[in-house]
């Protein structure tokens, strides 16, 4: 699972330092934006079956590959 988030994160960011540093700040370095970012959500829920309604989307919660991980993984208890 963790794997297919950050090939994810990966193919919607297009910069592969997803991959190696799991703490980059994917906002602050412009690497995902607000359209960015309902992709992803519309994909997680596609792939791992968890629905985050936008309205209740952290930033803060969801600025790094792992926190997005640590949330795919908390969603799919």
């Amino acid at each position: 699972m963790e794997q297919e988030v950050l090939n994810l994160l990966e193919e919607l960011t297009g910069s592969d330092e997803v991959q190696t540093n799991l703490d980059l700040d994917l906002f602050e370095s412009g690497l995902l934006d607000s359209m960015a970012t309902v992709q992803l959500l519309l994909e997680l829920d596609a792939t791992f079956d968890i629905e985050v309604p936008v309205s209740e989307f952290e930033r803060s919660e969801w600025n790094t590959p792992a926190k997005v991980i640590a949330k795919v993984k908390e969603l799919q208890d």
